[in-house]
């Protein structure tokens, strides 16, 4: 047999391994997943005579941690007890997962209380397949109410709509957050800093960025060259969302909105959509990230114009979580008064 015969015969081969171990590993996991939720249930059953706060589960706990870890080796500790039923507490009615989500990502999804959250970051997860470090960024930094504030518009069908699929990407709003949170550049305070350097920190870091910005990114480059006329522009950022078929153009400010920001960004997009688009592609989308803006200016600078441009705030440090719920159930109240 030929050299290279041979060689794409050994591919196809260790691609049908490479197969099989990701169908065994996938049963593994959801085999064992279905064992805790059963064990969880089979707590609160026998030892809690069905209740899910038992009165004397710790003492239980400790004493059934004990001969379980005698006879079956690692893994029954009091504390994996505890999450076993947890995670029946919280998933009553569990389904077979995909196999998509370990026991690690359940543990943390187990401590969302809100049932629409924790449901969003579920589907979240499964969707753009997020590690357990990446899930604990996520709910620490409080995205589900981020992408609810992003319009100002939060409505119960966008929270029903997210807690059953993810995050819904259909159209340039949708990738959109408010505030954006850049904790992972190291910032201890939200002071100024200049462009150039959140820029050169948002670069080195472009993995926990690329994670802030949402599924379907991909980065391009940076201070990309906008020709118009002689005179040389550039782009600070710009990726490819392959969701949306669009190239989504990020200016950094360090100031508030200014009207002109909108403007300089609307002739980015110009440029972009004669003569960057290839066929296939969407119109181009821009970014403006301000340190802060105000609604007013925004709905002036950002009005009429014939391309999508947006603007939205970031910050270097994680926001408070209760003000964000706070601020979502208040819009919702007020929606639901209009009704």
């Amino acid at each position: 047999m030929e050299h290279t015969a041979m060689n794409k015969w050994i591919d196809e081969i260790k691609e049908i391994m490479e197969m099989a171990r990701v169908r065994v590993a996938r049963d593994v996991n959801n085999t064992m997943l279905e064992a805790y939720w059963h064990i969880g249930k089979s707590i609160v059953e026998h030892e809690q005579d069905g209740e899910l706060k038992a009165k004397y589960g710790k003492k239980v706990l400790t004493e059934l941690s004990k001969r379980l870890s005698t006879e079956l080796g690692k893994g029954y500790s009091r504390s994996n007890l505890y999450n076993m039923r947890d995670f029946y507490a919280v998933y009553p009615k569990f389904q077979m997962p995909s196999g998509k989500l370990s026991w690690s990502h359940y543990i943390e999804l187990k401590g969302v209380t809100d049932a629409d959250a924790r449901s969003f970051y579920e589907n979240e997860c499964a969707n753009a397949r997020w590690s357990v470090e990446e899930l604990k960024r996520q709910i620490g930094t409080s995205l589900f109410e981020r992408i609810l504030l992003s319009d100002g518009k939060p409505n119960k069908e966008k929270v029903l709509a997210m807690a059953r699929q993810g995050a819904i990407i259909e159209k340039p709003e949708d990738i959109l957050k408010q505030p954006y949170v850049f904790e992972f550049i190291g910032a201890r305070e939200q002071k100024p800093m200049y462009e150039k350097v959140l820029e050169a920190k948002l670069i080195r870091h472009i993995e926990d960025f690329l994670l802030e910005l949402g599924r379907g990114f991909m980065y391009v480059g940076s201070r990309q060259r906008v020709t118009l006329g002689n005179t040389h522009h550039y782009v600070d950022m710009v990726f490819y969302n392959k969701i949306l078929r669009a190239y989504v153009l990020i200016d950094l400010k360090m100031e508030e909105l200014k009207i002109e920001h909108a403007g300089q960004m609307n002739a980015y997009l110009n440029y972009y959509k004669t003569e960057v688009n290839d066929e296939g592609d969407n119109p181009p989308i821009g970014i403006i990230l301000c340190s802060t803006s105000k609604d007013v200016v925004a709905e002036y600078a950002l009005g009429g114009l014939s391309n999508q441009v947006f603007a939205s705030n970031y910050v270097y440090l994680i926001p408070n979580k209760e003000e964000l719920v706070n601020e979502v159930k208040y819009l919702l109240e007020q929606e639901g008064n209009e009704e």
